[in-house]
């Protein structure tokens, strides 16, 4: 397996930052990888984030429940997983994530993917934090193409994992399969602050489906970014698509005199 060991340029100092032109020199290096990958374009980076940000990032996971995650008991369709809105935690996660949403973050994955105008989600709808817990699984799927509350088109995930001293036998990993799913071409072992980015497409097929074979107080976390793209028939549904100033009563008559003037000339 093709496995890339570069650590994006973030700096951290007194927050988390990223220069846009860095940003995009990155993804565009890593590009050619990207898009010529099997079964579908993707890509794994291993040391993708400084080790210091991953370390405060796993010891701020949380550890009891937070007020609305979601958890999962669907057997294939997903098992023993724990889903945690950045949004319910504190506030030093709530400032790497929004990081991750960023402008320079966005023009990393627009370069990497040659996917243009790619958007965020405030909401993390499905993503965030993810945590399976011993005999947990994922079938393998294609995901949900549709944010429904933002009206956009799914076109990419990026997976973080937290995972350290992650042994083999503990299963894990995650598979990428052949459009007809016919075999697994691909396994990714869920290491720490290895990144995994691939499209979404209808037949970008993937999972975890072994179920996990770890000790009971170890589990398997990850950090999990969806971004989007709108519709360009956006601009078939307005006539205008200008910025349209309105005058008040008062300001007529300067209009008027300037189109005098702008006649004249």
């Amino acid at each position: 397996m093709d496995i890339i060991n570069k650590t994006l340029p973030v700096v951290l100092n007194g927050g988390i930052s990223l220069d846009s032109n860095q940003a995009k020199a990155f993804g565009a290096a890593l590009n050619p990888a990207y898009v010529s990958a099997q079964p579908f374009p993707h890509i794994v980076i291993d040391n993708f984030l400084p080790e210091t940000l991953m370390n405060e990032v796993l010891a701020h996971f949380p550890q009891e429940a937070t007020s609305s995650e979601v958890h999962y008991e669907k057997g294939y369709k997903g098992l023993h997983k724990r889903q945690i809105s950045p949004n319910e935690c504190d506030a030093y996660l709530k400032s790497v994530f929004a990081f991750f949403n960023s402008a320079p973050m966005l023009q990393f994955f627009e370069s990497l993917t040659s996917i243009d105008g790619l958007i965020p989600d405030p909401y993390f709808t499905g993503g965030g934090l993810h945590e399976t817990k011993t005999g947990g699984l994922l079938g393998v799927h294609a995901d949900f193409r549709v944010n429904k509350k933002l009206h956009v088109e799914r076109r990419i995930n990026a997976i973080i994992y937290l995972n350290k001293d992650w042994k083999k036998e503990y299963g894990g990993n995650l598979e990428l399969w052949d459009t007809k799913m016919t075999q697994c071409l691909k396994q990714v072992e869920p290491i720490f602050n290895r990144c995994v980015v691939f499209n979404t497409d209808h037949d970008s097929n993937h999972g975890h489906p072994e179920p996990l074979n770890t000790p009971e107080n170890i589990s398997r976390k990850s950090i999990a970014l969806y971004y989007y793209t709108a519709s360009m028939k956006v601009y078939d549904e307005y006539s205008e698509h200008r910025t349209m100033y309105k005058s008040r009563p008062k300001d007529k008559g300067v209009i008027k005199t300037i189109k005098k003037l702008l006649g004249r000339n």
